[in-house]
């Protein structure tokens, strides 16, 4: 009886940390983190690669997260929409989640060595940039971008995995990710443009109002598509490549028709839920592209 009970309260916590780091947002990142190692390895990567590569990405990812959380927690507390939160109803204690977030980071820190040698040195690096996003909506509505360039580190150390050397692709596909996690990013602040102003905390809603954020947004997410075809010009992908652009791009006009910052289920699925078809659908139909069309 008493190992059941350890089973089960280790099973409730790590249910409540996949919970704190939001885990199923890691299809962000990750598809275009594989799509990244296709490109460099012209195929499929090693296995050796690949495993070490999907441990640093989801130890970065975790250890970031849950740094946010823990920078946050004071205006997580007072806001309405993320008072449910597992800090501020003391689901879980700060202690652990520090605990969570230096495990995490070391296991970043490994993967990265288990790599190669430009992976291991960059690893510091990489954890000050996905840990200062935290603190940049003190002092500048550009968080969203910061936001982006971080989760854009994922395709680009990707692509170090594999190759062990610094190229143009990755820095295109990264800016496309930095570009798409903005643009939605921005649609799902604009639920916080009160409390924003009301706390001192910089966003483009708060800074622009409304209308703008929503137009900066659909700019941001135009010139993603417009990377996106650059690549097919300068990859020379195939057609199959193009049928999931089309597809994203209406995804993303319909993520744009149905904001509505008052309805949160509604702005759940514009921000998050339909974001995460559009990077499996750009995922698979590129894959099929490489693998069977071009």
């Amino acid at each position: 009886m008493a190992i059941l009970n350890i089973f089960k309260t280790a099973g409730l916590k790590l249910k409540m940390f996949s919970e704190l780091v939001m885990f199923s947002h890691t299809l962000f990142s990750l598809p275009f983190a594989i799509i990244s190692m296709v490109w460099a390895a012209g195929g499929w990567p090693s296995g050796h690669v690949m495993i070490w590569g999907l441990i640093a990405l989801i130890g970065a990812r975790n250890g970031a997260n849950a740094f946010n959380r823990l920078a946050d927690r004071t205006f997580d507390e007072q806001n309405p929409r993320t008072a449910h939160r597992h800090l501020p109803r003391r689901l879980l204690a700060e202690k652990e989640v520090v605990v969570f977030v230096i495990v995490n980071y070391a296991i970043f820190i490994v993967a990265s060595g288990m790599l190669n040698l430009l992976c291991l040195i960059l690893s510091p690096v990489a954890i000050v940039l996905i840990s200062t996003y935290s603190y940049t909506k003190r002092f500048t509505f550009l968080s969203h971008l910061y936001l982006g360039f971080v989760i854009a580190s994922a395709p680009i150390g990707a692509w170090f995995a594999v190759t062990g050397n610094i190229a143009f692709t990755p820095f295109v596909i990264g800016t496309v990710v930095m570009l798409w996690i903005a643009g939605f990013d921005i649609i799902y602040g604009t639920q916080d443009i009160d409390f924003d102003r009301r706390h001192g905390l910089w966003s483009i809603p708060s800074f622009f109002g409304l209308e703008n954020a929503l137009r900066i947004a659909k700019g941001l997410h135009f010139i993603m598509i417009m990377l996106l075809l650059f690549l097919y010009l300068w990859r020379d992908l195939g057609w199959m490549y193009l049928v999931g652009i089309g597809i994203a791009t209406l995804l993303l006009m319909t993520e744009h028709k149905i904001i509505k910052p008052s309805n949160r289920k509604l702005m759940k699925v514009a921000s998050y839920n339909l974001n995460q078809v559009i990077s499996i659908v750009i995922l698979l139909c590129t894959l099929i592209d490489f693998f069977y069309v071009s």
